[in-house]
């Protein structure tokens, strides 16, 4: 195996690529296009049954979150911008453009053509596809919780701002897989300083105005800078680091489109390193359950931080969603909150694998049946309230004072937010193998939906928070929202020992043992 590094192609290497490709797509007389044809199917079922009803609800209602001003649509796009920069970086580290199908890579790393021959062409065209793909549902997402578009003022800068973070985003995918950890840190706090700058800039203007096409030039010209500098790093790519990600990526990708979603992200999953002889005291027995918790959560030190930083977050912003008035930014503050509790949930505790592992495995040591959900659950249900409760306080001391029931209702509302996230935690951890019955087609005379139940599926988590907080946000009564969280997280708990076999083992029969 041989690479060259020349900056110049060989005569016919593009044709060469060409004839790699068209020959590997048509492998076995298949058809490109038979195997797209579910998903494009699934996709308009999709589309006829929930995007259409929400255009049109978002058409002819009141905007979710009203805009209000100019910078304030500015202070707005640059938070947006942060967070998808970050975002796409973080995803180029896991799954950048450049990964390719294992064999295909083999081929073309067993010849003399240089790297740059083979990974540019299909790198330009997946952040073409990147950038729309960015693009698209941001300007959806803007027109169905804002009123931005509906003034000319906004609307046109507000676009070109969309045009530039999708093409920034697409950058920043190929700028983290490509570029060390030190440059993709320093592209984090530039992109952070200056979103400040902008926003800060924007405020000062008395009108305002110029503040989305200031974001959007700024959006232009980072995302051609760093373009430029990525694609210069690609001949420098490391190709056998580049085999390893394309054989977990498409590793991944089997798992996925199986219907085994969880175990994909399994592969993803750091290896915890260090902090070994914390696990034992000095006697050489085990820790309790919270020291033991907080070590295997420390083995794993960027995971830990996401849940350090999420935690809180999700706290404060429920809390803000709780005593603020009724409406789209306290509907859109809840949710938010909700999905950051739910992420630092599975990012604080390595122990949830562990309990699924543990129940389906048979009992050979014969542990009492509390001993193994004391042990395992412990240290998460601690770490997701305290940090919830660091949020929500902090949020609560700022806010001082408040009307006398809004601190009750607050706690209230997060508490069972915590338990419904928990909840929500242990079902979907404790999924297994997809179920065979969900295969199954569902016929009806819109169509086959059983591709619905499999996303259903699929997310279950994320779909249990979501719609639970949205229902929690709706209700009247505190109490009545809290007893909600409750059943429903009871609900959760059932069908997770359900899904790895508990409610056929006798579970009362261990109860009464016990």
């Amino acid at each position: 195996m041989t690479t060259r590094s020349a900056a110049a192609p060989l005569p016919g290497t593009r044709a060469r690529v060409q004839a790699v490709r068209h020959r590997y797509a048509r492998r076995g007389g298949r058809s490109p296009v038979r195997s797209h044809t579910y998903t494009l199917y699934l996709v308009s079922l999709f589309g006829v049954f929930y995007l259409v009803p929400i255009v049109h609800a978002a058409g002819t209602s009141p905007a979710l979150v009203p805009v209000g001003s100019p910078p304030a649509a500015t202070a707005v796009g640059c938070a947006l911008t942060v967070v998808v920069c970050w975002g796409a970086q973080l995803a180029g580290g896991f799954w950048g453009p450049l990964v390719l199908q294992p064999f295909l890579l083999h081929v073309y790393m067993s010849t003399d053509m240089p790297p740059t021959s083979y990974l540019g062409a299909v790198t330009r065209r997946r952040l073409a596809c990147a950038g729309t793909a960015v693009l698209v549902p941001v300007c959806a997402a803007v027109y169905l919780v804002t009123d931005l578009f509906d003034h000319l003022e906004t609307a046109l800068p507000g676009l070109a701002a969309a045009v530039g973070l999708g093409a920034l985003a697409a950058v920043a995918w190929l700028w983290g897989q490509v570029r060390a950890v030190a440059d993709n840190l320093v592209l984090a706090a530039g992109a952070g300083i200056a979103a400040l700058t902008v926003a800060a800039v924007s405020r000062a203007d008395p009108d305002g105005g110029g503040g989305l096409w200031l974001l959007a030039g700024v959006l232009a010209a980072a995302a051609g800078v760093l373009g430029r500098v990525a694609f210069r790093s690609i001949r420098t790519v490391g190709l056998p680091r580049l085999a390893r990600e394309s054989a977990r990526a498409f590793e991944a990708l089997a798992y996925a489109w199986t219907g085994t979603l969880h175990h994909a992200l399994d592969l993803y999953r750091p290896e915890p390193r260090g902090l070994t002889s914390a696990l034992f005291r000095p006697d050489g027995r085990l820790r309790g359950h919270l020291a033991q918790g907080a070590a295997r959560a420390l083995r794993t030190r960027g995971r830990a931080a996401g849940a350090v930083v999420s935690l809180p977050a999700g706290g404060a912003l429920a809390v803000l969603g709780a005593t603020g008035p009724e409406g789209g930014p306290a509907l859109l503050a809840c949710l938010t909150g909700a999905v950051c509790v739910y992420l630092g949930s599975g990012w604080v505790g390595e122990t949830w694998r562990g309990l699924r592992d543990e129940l389906t495995l048979a009992p050979l040591l014969g542990e009492w049946w509390g001993g193994v959900f004391a042990r395992t659950l412990a240290w998460p249900a601690v770490a997701v309230t305290a940090g919830t409760a660091l949020g929500g306080g902090l949020v609560l001391l700022a806010r001082w004072p408040l009307a006398a029931e809004q601190p009750v209702e607050a706690f209230l509302l997060v508490t069972g937010l915590v338990v419904l996230v928990l909840g929500a935690r242990f079902l979907r951890e404790m999924k297994t193998q997809l179920p065979l019955g969900l295969l199954l087609p569902i016929v009806t005379p819109f169509g086959d939906l059983s591709g619905l139940l499999l996303v259903a599926w699929q997310f279950d988590g994320i779909v249990t928070v979501v719609t639970g907080a949205a229902v929690m946000d709706s209700l009247p009564s505190a109490p009545g929202a809290a007893a909600l969280a409750l059943g429903t997280a009871g609900c959760c708990v059932v069908m997770g020992l359900r899904r790895v076999g508990w409610a056929h083992r006798g579970l009362f029969s261990r109860l009464r043992r016990a």
